[in-house]
């Protein structure tokens, strides 16, 4: 499945999504938005991957969205569609079963940040600018940004920097937490691939439901994530994975994982 606008690549067992539209910063409309679901269904259910990596094209990670496009009729209800389209893409990546990690290579503006907030993991250029600058337009970031970001870094972080439209660095976000690496622009791409490899060596029902298991509990409370928890040990119990660690483990040797 090819397309112009989101380009995909393998690197062994990882997937490499880059948001190709330079001429417009790789900012998102609707086409970009329908592919990039489509990839992410076609990668979803591939057994050769293992993790992802999202990236843009060019000086830009992803400049929000295209503000640009020519909407027809109720300029409103052309946004509320919009606004459903994004957000059902935004929960395909952050409930794509396998870790995703973006490559903040440049900028990364308003949905573009939001964007990568959905990811697992986010390793940033040392020079990236990113910031949730909405309400220099007389709009709340509407992607997900004031429910992600509070997570993320903290409620005082996030109010401070939304509510000013403050734009900060790829070192800036290291420091606050935002990102989970904060290297020279050249490497960017490379360190998350090399993060996504690391992970790409362990056991991956392991990984997917550990990931399930973090990001439940941001969403209920403490006694009902153990009790999730608790499951997912169970189910990963039962899985050939399990044998073949404790087996590679005693043996002295790599393990050879199956996903099953």
């Amino acid at each position: 499945m090819d397309f112009e606008n989101v380009l995909l690549r393998k690197d062994g067992p990882v997937a490499i999504i880059t948001l190709n539209r330079v001429e417009k910063m790789n900012a998102l409309n609707a086409e970009l938005l329908t592919n990039l679901g489509e990839l992410l269904s076609q990668l979803e259910n591939d057994e050769e991957i293992r993790a992802l990596v999202i990236t843009g094209n060019g000086k830009a990670f992803c400049a929000g969205g295209d503000v640009s496009r020519d909407d027809e009729g109720d300029p409103l209800q052309a946004f509320l569609k919009f606004a459903q389209l994004t957000r059902d893409t935004f929960h395909k990546i952050e409930r794509f079963k396998k870790p995703v990690i973006a490559a903040i290579n440049g900028f990364a503006f308003g949905g573009g940040l939001e964007l990568a907030l959905c990811c697992d993991l986010r390793v940033a250029s040392e020079k990236a600018k990113m910031g949730l600058t909405e309400t220099k337009l007389g709009v709340v970031p509407g992607a997900g940004g004031t429910q992600r970001l509070p997570r993320l870094i903290g409620p005082a972080m996030a109010k401070q920097l939304i509510f000013t439209a403050g734009i900060i660095s790829g070192e800036e976000a290291y420091r606050i937490g935002l990102v989970n690496a904060a290297v020279p622009p050249e490497e960017c791409l490379d360190k998350a691939v090399e993060l996504a490899k690391e992970i790409s060596l362990r056991a991956p029902l392991a990984v997917q439901a550990s990931k399930k298991c973090i990001n439940m509990s941001c969403q209920v409370d403490l006694e009902s994530g153990l009790d999730f928890e608790a499951e997912c040990v169970k189910y990963v119990f039962t899985t050939e994975d399990k044998i073949e660690g404790g087996n590679a483990f005693r043996e002295k040797r790599e393990p050879v994982w199956k996903g099953r």
